[in-house]
């Protein structure tokens, strides 16, 4: 098998090539060889005219001796390469052979008798073609056969055939040297291409293919390869971004751990001061365990493997469960925590996932949430969809930070979201457990008067799990 593309091409090429001479040959091979026989019969025809109307002459001028015209006849039509035979009925009155000839009985053999025209023939086996024409002479019924063989039509096309074989090898020659170097050509920038993505790797992922002029397919390769860079290196730095934002994340909470343990350590102490020491161990061990689940699920969700447990529940049970969970973070900074179900909300879908999802809009809103302040979550069904909005009376999120909300480890003040507990995952989160139930989170928040999170579910047959 050849594995050259550019050899690939070139062997195509000389395949179409011989493959389209192959067929004009024969084409006209075969128009050459039926205009030759014609010219022949043609030929044959005329002649075969010219001894009706001379054996007619003559027998008026012999006064109806046929054997004598005939031989009169055929001895003045002596053309070359062309036989003369005159018949009455079975009977040869005159040949230009001097005899009949074999070739002559088959002729006599495949004319009808009377002949009702001038009938066309072709002798294979004798390699001749005739033409038999009937006359009238004297009330009686004769007929003219015009005979030749077919050497000088055998002889004209073994020429053609000459010329056809000296001329396949030479165009195969050429259509080759011409297609490998058409193929060349054409892949050239392809191998600028190869070249330059040769030097691209995860330090330059931030450079470009340039393949310069070239045809409009090689370009929309360019520009796809360039494009998947492009994704690539978003990729990339949004790894990097994460891993840095989850260290640094995870060094708080075991600085904390170590600190506090190095210090109950240093010297003996009493119960109590134990006790403090390891309830901040306690509290950042579970901050720490909290991160490393919202890790592990945004892991499991960027390589799906997530399976979504769809089961029937209703929504509005599920936000008023999300609520009471709450009651008691809300009552600890004196905010009103307002749930509005008024009527059964059936769904399909995960439940343990949504839960996950309403808890962490609740978490957001109430951290953000200023003391005395109010947060609602309220569930409806709108144009074939369900909607579950989380609003607050927060400080509202500014204009510029509104698109990166949903990115993993964003802040908008990231101190205050450390002192808070938040890890910047929350929201993530939201986001993704709505893509893998196919919806959508809408933000409406303007800075100073809180912020409202609408998660819009349709009610579908399938759910399928995105990251």
């Amino acid at each position: 098998m050849i594995r050259s593309f550019r050899l690939q091409i070139t062997a195509w090429y000389v395949l179409f090539f011989s493959t389209l001479f192959l067929g004009f040959a024969v084409f006209l091979y075969g128009v050459l060889s039926r205009a030759l026989e014609n010219r022949l019969d043609e030929m044959l025809s005329t002649e075969a005219g010219t001894a009706a109307a001379l054996f007619q002459s003559e027998m008026e001028e012999s006064k109806g001796d046929a054997p004598a015209s005939a031989a009169e006849t055929v001895s003045e039509m002596r053309t070359r390469g062309v036989v003369i035979a005159i018949y009455a009925g079975k009977r040869l009155l005159a040949s230009s052979e001097g005899g009949e000839t074999a070739a002559l009985r088959e002729v006599l053999a495949r004319t009808t008798d009377p002949v009702p025209g001038e009938t066309r023939l072709s002798l294979p086996r004798r390699g001749s073609r005739a033409v038999a024409r009937p006359a009238e002479s004297g009330g009686r019924q004769y007929l003219m056969v015009a005979l030749s063989s077919l050497e000088p039509v055998s002889a004209e096309l073994a020429v053609v055939r000459r010329v056809l074989y000296f001329a396949l090898p030479v165009l195969l020659l050429i259509a080759g040297a011409g297609g490998f170097l058409l193929a060349d050509r054409s892949l050239k920038p392809l191998g600028r291409m190869v070249e330059q993505a040769r030097r691209i790797g995860g330090r330059n992922l931030h450079h470009r293919l340039d393949i310069g002029p070239s045809t409009e397919e090689l370009a929309t390769l360019a520009v796809t390869f360039n494009e998947l860079l492009a994704r690539l290196d978003a990729s990339f730095d949004t790894m990097r971004r994460f891993m840095a934002d989850a260290s640094h994340e995870m060094r708080t909470p075991i600085a904390v751990i170590r600190g506090e343990a190095d210090v109950a350590l240093a010297r003996d102490r009493s119960g109590a001061e134990y006790r403090e020491s390891l309830a901040v161990i306690h509290d950042e061990s579970k901050r720490l365990t909290r991160l490393v689940d919202d890790l592990l699920n945004l892991a499991r969700a960027d390589a799906g493997t997530v399976k979504l447990e769809i089961r029937e529940f209703y929504l509005n049970d599920l936000l008023a469960d999300s609520c009471r969970s709450m009651q008691a973070l809300a009552a600890a900074k004196e905010i009103a925590l307002e749930c509005r179900c008024p009527e059964d909300v059936p769904f399909r879908g995960d439940e343990e996932l949504l839960r996950r999802l309403v808890l962490n809009l609740l978490d957001n809103a109430v951290r953000y949430t200023p003391r005395q302040g109010k947060v609602s979550v309220r569930v409806e069904k709108a144009g074939g969809a369900t909607r579950i909005s989380v609003c607050d009376t927060g400080a509202g999120i500014r204009a510029e930070a509104v698109p990166h909300v949903f990115e993993r480890f964003y802040r908008g003040d990231a101190a205050r979201s450390r002192q808070d507990g938040g890890f910047g995952l929350g929201l993530a989160i939201v986001k993704w457990v709505a893509e893998c139930h196919n919806g959508s989170v809408e933000l409406d928040s303007r800075e100073g008067e809180g912020s409202t999170f609408t998660v819009v579910l349709p009610q579908p047959e399938k759910f399928i799990v995105s990251s």
